[in-house]
C-alpha cells in the first residue's frame, strides 16, 4: 500500500496519513523508522509518547502501541527563546463600535444576563418580547443561560460572579441587562461591586421579586437601552483594537498541521499589528507547555504561566484523576492518540507571539501580544471564559466539526476539506486546502481579511445566521 503522507518536523520519526485507505486511516500517524519499545515517538520534534511495543518502519502507530509520558507535575527553568513581535509593515484596520474605557465592539447587541440560573426562563421571555418590538435597532437582544449563581459556595461563587461580569464587559454587547432572582447568593448586592469604576450608564439592572410583572418590567429596561444605542455607527479603527480568542474543538490528526497552524500564523500578524490574542485550554497545553514558557516576556509571566499550569495539573489530581485524561473518542477516531500529541498540535494557534499575561477566570484581556488564559479544554467553558475576557471575535478550529458558539462571533475552521464540505451549515473557513498548496502565508492574509469582514459587520458566521448563542461557568466544588 502506498501512503502519502506529511512529516512536520525534520527531527519527526513518524509522518501523517493523507490519503484514504484501508490500513492506516486519513490523519492517523505511520512509522517512518523502527521505534523500539520504550523509546520516543516523536512528532513536532517533540516526544508524544513512548512505544509500548516494537514499531516497524512503515506501520500504524496509534493506542495499540503508543502512550502517554507525562507526570502528574513538572518543574520548569527560565530559558527565554523569541524574539519580540515586531511590527508590521502593512496597517490594517476594521469597522467596529467604540465603547467607553477604551473597549472597541464588532457588534452592537443588547445581552441579558441572569445573575442565576432561576432568572433563565424570565430572561428568555424578554428577550424574545424585545426582539419582535425593537426591530431594526442594534443587531439583535440575546439572554444567556446557566445553572449557577445559587447554591455555589467559596471560589465557585466567585468564578461565577466574576464571569458573568467580564461577559458583561465585553465591547460586543452595547448594552446589559442585569436579571436577579433575588434570593440567590450571587445577587446584585454581591456582584455589582465587579462593575466599580465601569460606566454603567448602559447597564440596567431588575430584580425578578421585586416586580409585579418581571416580563414588562424587563421589557421596558431593554427599549430604554435599545433607545441609548439607537445612534451608535462604526468607526474604522486600527487592528490593535481588536481581542481574539483561541479555541481547538473535536481535534483530529490535522488540526495542528493545518487549521492552528493558520491560526498560528494569524496570530502572529495580529500581534505584530499590536493586536491581543488570547489562548486558553491549558490541560491541552500539558506536553508542549515548553513550547510556550521560553517565549515568556519576562520572569514575572513565565512564573505565572508556571503556576497555571501546575495549578491544573492539582486541579486533577486532587480529583484523584489522571493529567493524561484526554485525548476524547472523536480525537482518537480522527488519530490523536496521547494528550502531548494533542498539545503540541493545540499550542500552534499562538503562533510565534511573545506571551506578555497570564490570565485567572473572569479576568479582562488589558495587554497587547499574546496572553494566555486560564481554563480547561472544554468548548462551551472556554469559550465562555474568552468572551469574559474580552474577546470581540473566536477563532474556533475543528477536524471533527461543532455547531456551538460562543456570545461573540465563533468562526469554524475545518482542518480537512471533507468536513467543510459535509457540514457547510456549521464552518466558515476550510483550511484543508493547505495539504496541497503549504502556502500559509498567503492563507494567513486571507484569514485575516476573513477576520476583518467578520469583525467589520461585512460578514456573519454561520452560527450567527442560525442565533445559536450559548455560555457555560467552571465549577470545581460543591452544590447546596
Amino acid at each position: 500500500m502506498k501512503y502519502d503522507y506529511i512529516k512536520i518536523h525534520e527531527r519527526d520519526n513518524c509522518a501523517v496519513v493523507i490519503n484514504e485507505n484501508a490500513d492506516i486511516p486519513f490523519g492517523h500517524k505511520i512509522a517512518l523508522e523502527d521505534i523500539r519499545q520504550n523509546s520516543p515517538v516523536i512528532k513536532y520534534g517533540f516526544p508524544i509518547g513512548t512505544a509500548i511495543t516494537d514499531i516497524k518502519k512503515g506501520e500504524h502507530i496509534h493506542t495499540h502501541n503508543l502512550k502517554t509520558a507525562l507526570s502528574e507535575s513538572g518543574e520548569y527553568e527560565y530559558k527565554p527563546d523569541f524574539t519580540e513581535n515586531g511590527s508590521s509593515s502593512e496597517e490594517l484596520y476594521f469597522y467596529g463600535y467604540e465603547r467607553s474605557g477604551s473597549r472597541v465592539g464588532i457588534r452592537n447587541e443588547i445581552w441579558i444576563i441572569p445573575t442565576v440560573g432561576c432568572a433563565n426562563s424570565v430572561c428568555a421571555l424578554i428577550a424574545k418580547r424585545a426582539n419582535e418590538e425593537i426591530g431594526e435597532i442594534g443587531d439583535g437582544v440575546f439572554a444567556f443561560s446557566h445553572p449557577y449563581g445559587c447554591s455555589q459556595l467559596g471560589e465557585d461563587l466567585e468564578n461565577t460572579k466574576k464571569i458573568l461580569a467580564g461577559i458583561a464587559k465585553n465591547g460586543n454587547a452595547g448594552a446589559v441587562l442585569l436579571v436577579s432572582l433575588g434570593c440567590e447568593n450571587n445577587n446584585l448586592s454581591h456582584i455589582m461591586p465587579e462593575f466599580d469604576g465601569f460606566d454603567k450608564s448602559r447597564l440596567r439592572t431588575m430584580v425578578c421579586q421585586e416586580e409585579y410583572d418581571e416580563i414588562e418590567a424587563g421589557v421596558l429596561k431593554v427599549r430604554e437601552l435599545a433607545r441609548l444605542m439607537k445612534h451608535d455607527t462604526r468607526k474604522k479603527l486600527p487592528l490593535s483594537r481588536l481581542t481574539v480568542g483561541l479555541k481547538c474543538g473535536g481535534t483530529d490528526g490535522l488540526s495542528g498541521i493545518t487549521a492552528n497552524a493558520l491560526c498560528g500564523r494569524f496570530t502572529d500578524i495580529l500581534t505584530k499589528n499590536s493586536g491581543r490574542a488570547v489562548l486558553t485550554e491549558v490541560p491541552e497545553m500539558f506536553g508542549a507547555e515548553n513550547l510556550l514558557l521560553g517565549r515568556a516576556q519576562n520572569r514575572e509571566v513565565f512564573e505565572k504561566a508556571v503556576g497555571m499550569i501546575n495549578g491544573f495539573k492539582k486541579y486533577f489530581t486532587s480529583h484523584s484523576q489522571p493529567v493524561s485524561e484526554n485525548p476524547s473518542p472523536g480525537n482518537r477516531a480522527g488519530g490523536i492518540t496521547t494528550l502531548e500529541e494533542k498539545s503540541l498540535g493545540c499550542v500552534q494557534k499562538g503562533g510565534s507571539a511573545v506571551i506578555t499575561d497570564v490570565l485567572d477566570m473572569g479576568e479582562i484581556c488589558k495587554k497587547d501580544g499574546l496572553s494566555l488564559l486560564c481554563g480547561p479544554g472544554n468548548d462551551m467553558v472556554s469559550c465562555t471564559l474568552l468572551t469574559a475576557a474580552g474577546a470581540n471575535i473566536i477563532l474556533f478550529t475543528t477536524g471533527r466539526g461543532t455547531p456551538y458558539s460562543a456570545p461573540v462571533p465563533t468562526v469554524k475552521i475545518s482542518s480537512n476539506t471533507a468536513l467543510y464540505l459535509k457540514k457547510k451549515n456549521w464552518i466558515d473557513y476550510n483550511s484543508g486546502d493547505l495539504l496541497k498548496t503549504k502556502d500559509y502565508e498567503a492563507q494567513a492574509h486571507k484569514l485575516a481579511d476573513f477576520v476583518i469582514s467578520v469583525a467589520s459587520g461585512e460578514a456573519k458566521t454561520k452560527s450567527e445566521k442560525t442565533g445559536v448563542k450559548e455560555i457555560a461557568i467552571f465549577k470545581d466544588g460543591i452544590t447546596l
